[in-house]
């Protein structure tokens, strides 16, 4: 009633500009907001501080980082981040979280202070064009220069940011529209239900399941999961004995403990499980695209439907956008999940071995090996598992660091991962932070390289400025190890610009008055991130690796020697024959 009255007061009485931008927020739900300040949008600021009850403001040190945060934040809760930043090079650093919300799926609104619009196509201080920026990396890009018009089009950002495919919508926001003085009323979210599956879809779906052999399913997508959605497309699974996969960082959608989980198609998945996937004759690709890393570089199937293909998805224009699906469905992926539960099981399925021997693979190769060295990696991240919380959420960073966690951890149901599907460095600290400020009563470890955590590594002073406490693993092995790798199979030897010089990461934290640790052992990790855990401050534990190990698969040393050996079978190129030409006449100077 109190909500009530208060909206209709507003619906009388004039506002400014900046105010209606605040009170739109919190009409649409909104309890925390991530950004770096700009004076494009005091008024904002301004109306900000009369909400400080209903939203937190985050205060960070990077635009990039306010939006990691502010997409960790969409990923954990479902609802859009929010994250504003000022115009100009505010923007250009905060478009590097745009692009990961928009290839993640992932619902975000992002807010950007602009030049007084009178002074537009002049190439005023700062001045961008954003529709014409982020018209690739967004669903979509407004511009508001008409107070009037804030309520209207905040709540289609909403209403755009979480329809269909979630993803990021851009709205800026003109510096003297503000300032104005209108009286409007606020609007809320819209009450849409869901789209559910078509019945007749369902119903096609479990007569080409009883007709497979060797059927698989891959889980993706992130946001648009909830509790009960990932509760209900696992008791399906399992109650069809379906072997199931998830795509790239997506590991908190399945039980990894699960006999039916078979690892994960992503960058560096297991050459064991790609071949499976060829041999599949039923391939249900729930909630992911079937995109790069899932197909495998667009290797795994024909584009043309040789291998059938059952594709539900929340957007009909991803569906057969490269493979044409044998069943495409279009659903909310948790309605969809609930009818899938709802289903009846296939009656004595004929895959039962298929399953057992794709989950024995998954098992052999999350095996550790031996390595060289006091620290083995694998070991030690196994223990690190037993001893963390059941609700744990994990963050990573890209890097060939990440395909350590990603191969040799087990993600318990409870836990949530988060990653960005676009390989962006610099994504875990602040996604770590984020998620923390969003769940305070849970542990968040992020996982990032050297490489990546110098780029954002700065954004642990937001979580001292905000009270939580993650707790960052620098894996340090002196290089970008990604590209040293590639480098190593296509240049082997010939190392250039992949050396990095780095700080003791421990005295780096310390210096915040965190807690700060060196691993250097297999045997110290687990109680190094218990002392962490326990200190109750934000805390980096910078775990030295080999340089010679660039992945948990191959030294330099053997990506040098496969190298040598692949040039050797290639013939080398002859100088094509020129035949002499013809005389025609004397031979003349």
């Amino acid at each position: 009633m109190e909500t009530t009255g208060m909206t209709q007061a507003r619906r009388t009485e004039a506002r400014l500009g900046g105010h209606i931008l605040a009170d739109a927020l919190v009409a649409q739900g909104v309890s925390h907001a991530f950004c770096v300040p700009g004076e494009s949008y005091l008024d904002l600021l301004d109306g900000l501080y009369a909400q400080r009850n209903r939203i937190q403001l985050v205060t960070c040190r990077f635009e990039a980082g306010a939006v990691h945060m502010a997409e960790a934040y969409g990923k954990l809760t479902g609802k859009p981040g929010v994250a504003i930043v000022t115009r100009g090079p505010g923007a250009c650093h905060a478009a590097i979280g745009v692009h990961v919300a928009f290839q993640d799926s992932t619902p975000l609104v992002l807010l950007i202070g602009q030049i007084p619009f009178e002074e537009t196509d002049r190439e005023s201080f700062q001045e961008v064009d954003y529709r014409k920026m982020f018209a690739p990396l967004a669903k979509w890009v407004t511009q508001i220069d008409d107070a009037a018009r804030i309520p209207e089009l905040m709540a289609h950002a909403f209403d755009v940011a979480t329809s269909g495919r979630p993803g990021p919508v851009v709205v800026a926001i003109s510096e003297e529209m503000q300032k104005e003085m209108v009286a409007v009323p606020d609007i809320g979210p819209a009450m849409v239900a869901p789209p559910h599956p078509a019945p007749a879809a369902m119903e096609r779906m479990m007569a080409m399941l009883a007709e497979a052999k060797r059927p698989l399913a891959v889980l993706g997508g992130g946001a648009c999961w909830s509790a009960e959605g990932r509760a209900d497309i696992r008791d399906f699974l399992q109650a069809n004995d379906i072997p199931v996969a998830v795509s790239f960082r997506r590991q908190g959608l399945f039980d990894n403990t699960s006999p039916h989980y078979v690892g994960d198609l992503g960058v560096g998945a297991d050459a064991t499980l790609v071949a499976k996937v060829r041999e599949c004759d039923l391939f249900l690709a729930i909630g992911t695209r079937i995109g790069e890393t899932v197909s495998q570089g667009y290797t795994l199937f024909d584009m043309a439907g040789g291998t059938p293909i059952i594709h539900a998805y929340p957007d009909q224009s991803e569906i057969g956008r490269v493979y044409r699906p044998a069943l495409g469905i279009t659903a909310d992926m948790n309605a969809f999940a609930a009818a899938a539960k709802a289903t009846r099981p296939i009656a004595n399925p004929a895959w039962a071995g298929w399953r057992a021997e794709l989950r024995a693979a998954r098992e052999a190769q999350a095996r550790p090996g031996s390595y060289d060295g006091p620290l083995n990696l694998a070991i030690a991240l196994q223990e690190l598992e037993k001893a963390l919380p059941p609700d744990t959420i994990f963050t990573t960073d890209a890097g060939n660091f990440a395909t350590w966690p990603t191969r040799f951890m087990h993600l318990t149901e409870g836990q949530d991962f988060l990653g960005p599907t676009n390989g962006a460095m610099g994504y875990s600290v602040p996604a770590a932070i984020g998620a923390k400020i969003v769940h305070p009563e849970r542990t968040v470890i992020s996982f990032v390289g050297d490489g990546g955590f110098l780029m954002t590594g700065q954004e642990i002073a937001t979580a001292f400025h905000h009270a939580v406490n993650p707790i960052i693993l620098v894996f340090n092995n002196q290089m970008y190890g990604t590209i040293r790798m590639h480098q190593e199979r296509h240049y082997p030897g010939r190392v250039s610009a992949t050396t990095l010089t780095n700080p003791d990461f421990a005295k780096f934290i310390d210096s915040f008055g965190g807690h700060g640790e060196i691993v250097e052992t297999t045997e110290e990790l687990v109680p190094a991130v218990q002392r962490a855990i326990a200190s109750g401050k934000p805390a980096v534990v910078e775990v030295r690796t080999n340089p010679e190990q660039v992945t948990n698969r191959s030294t330099i040393a053997q990506l040098r020697e496969q190298a040598r050996k692949a040039a050797a079978k290639v013939p080398v190129a002859q100088p094509a024959r020129v035949p002499a030409p013809r005389r025609v006449g004397p031979r003349t100077r």
